[in-house]
């Protein structure tokens, strides 16, 4: 039976979340042939291509969405087992998360983190970019990881994710107007999608709009419209050419202030920088 070497899957990982193996060797510093030697080889250890490959990037398929979920913990189980000969933690650490970075892959790993230290409770809180903001105005959540301009603290950690345009097959993607699946006012990338419309005189109507991923999602296999999503959170076969390029996003972490000096606090935070 084949290895899973971790650095062949944190090159799959970053190429997933990055949504271009170009911008994953960026990432990673090495060559873009070396990254995409190294997919290849992580998929044939498995059996099964793991990524579509496409001119707007890669998307997840069948087999590599399963196997995000366990690349994400592969590779966050190994940092921690580097540092679990030490103290183990105590205390309790609230995370705010919006709900589109909630199932990327992030409760699982905090869940494997806490298990590590059984003395440590941690509480996830998940929302819209306002319920983050409360929580963590009220001092419930102690890290929030969001769109910055969710918060008016400046964050202390961000990175740059792609979006990619998603639909059912059975979608015109010529309509005039084009049929819009959304999050709901506020957040959820929705103003980085209808200003990359604007930009390039694409009329647009608003065909559903949900709070949820999942029900962005629902919608989206519906054929109900089209919609921007995280790459991490595109369904196999949905990703979509042709439609005017998308910027990436911007998501940090924002922390309070009264936990500069708490070890519990710091572990979380890696766990964060390290699966987002």
């Amino acid at each position: 039976m084949a290895d899973l070497e971790t650095v062949l899957l944190r090159a799959f990982l970053t190429a997933a979340r990055a949504g271009s193996i170009g911008r994953a060797a960026v990432a990673l510093g090495h060559s873009q042939p070396a990254v995409s030697q190294q997919l290849r080889k992580l998929e044939r250890a498995v059996g099964q291509e793991l990524l579509q490959r496409s001119t707007a990037g890669v998307v997840l398929t069948k087999a590599g969405e399963t196997l995000l979920p366990y690349a994400e913990r592969i590779l966050t189980l190994a940092a921690q087992a580097l540092r679990a000969p030490g103290e183990p933690l105590t205390g309790h650490c609230g995370i705010g998360l919006t709900e589109d970075l909630a199932a990327a892959g992030l409760p699982q790993a905090l869940a494997d983190f806490a298990r590590m230290h059984p003395g440590a409770t941690l509480e996830i809180v998940t929302g819209p970019g306002p319920a983050v903001r409360e929580a963590f105005d009220s001092g419930r959540v102690q890290l929030a990881l969001t769109d910055p301009a969710d918060l008016a603290e400046p964050p202390r950690w961000t990175v740059r994710r792609p979006l990619t345009w998603v639909a059912h097959k059975s979608v015109d993607l010529t309509a005039d107007p084009l049929p819009l699946v959304l999050f709901s006012e506020p957040g959820g990338w929705r103003a980085p999608l209808l200003a990359a419309l604007d930009a390039a005189d694409r009329p647009w109507r608003v065909a559903f709009e949900s709070t949820s991923l999942a029900g962005v999602q629902a919608a989206v296999r519906a054929g109900l419209g089209v919609a921007a999503l995280l790459p991490a959170n595109v369904e196999p076969g949905t990703a979509v050419d042709g439609l005017p390029a998308l910027p990436g996003v911007e998501i940090g972490i924002v922390r309070r202030p009264d936990t500069e000096e708490d070890p519990l606090a710091d572990a979380v935070e890696g766990v964060l920088r390290r699966v987002s």
